[in-house]
């Protein structure tokens, strides 16, 4: 099965919800242990608050990450007093999670591959071997590197998720776009110099 990814993020609520994306992360790898999914953080961006996260992408691979995936997806909530604001009254935290379907099998047959050694910080090598992949779809240019997995058949696998996601939210925002182009018109119609006018209740053209 292919992997399936999962995002949690604080959007811009306070540090109390950055904190509550980390709270959630450690709640979430308890429940993929118990579950059998293997959990991997493939993006982060850390929070201002020490130990934060202000959003993390994680694949999940395994039987039950479906299943686990959409347990986290929509609106999430924290309640606790603020660990931060000690006198503040507020109780109620929110985080949101998002899951993203394997894409369609057809899609490997639209992506270019690129194997290299994986390498860490300064330029040293991980390892000695061509585990690391380098996916670019090829009709968007989208491309990824992907060399956190445990082969490179893993970082293959996990390279078609992350574009597939990519091409997801590519989609998705055309189609805000669009709808935002459609709310734009409605403000900017022309008052006058009508093209066609229609009279009565029957809306009969002159």
């Amino acid at each position: 099965m292919g992997e399936m990814l999962l995002q949690l993020s604080a959007a811009q609520g306070p540090g109390e919800c950055e904190l509550a994306v980390a709270k959630a992360l450690a709640r979430l790898q308890q429940e993929a242990g118990i579950a059998g999914v293997a959990v991997e953080i493939v993006e982060s961006q850390a929070g201002d608050v020490a130990g934060s996260w202000q959003s993390l992408l994680l694949a999940l691979d395994g039987e039950a990450a479906p299943a686990l995936a959409e347990r986290w997806s929509g609106s999430l909530l924290w309640v606790c007093a603020s660990p931060l604001r000690p006198q503040h009254r507020r109780k109620n935290w929110f985080f949101g999670g998002r899951c993203f379907a394997p894409p369609p099998p057809a899609l490997e047959s639209e992506i270019r591959f690129e194997t290299l050694r994986a390498s860490g910080p300064g330029g040293q090598h991980v390892n000695t071997t061509a585990s690391a992949v380098r996916a670019t779809h090829v009709a968007s240019g989208i491309s990824v590197k992907v060399q956190n997995g445990r082969s490179q058949h893993a970082n293959r696998r996990l390279a078609i998720a992350l574009i597939g996601q990519r091409l997801q939210e590519q989609a998705e925002a055309r189609t805000d776009a669009r709808r935002a182009q459609r709310r734009q018109a409605h403000y900017e119609v022309d008052r006058g110099n009508p093209r066609r006018v229609f009279r009565g209740i029957a809306f009969v053209p002159d």
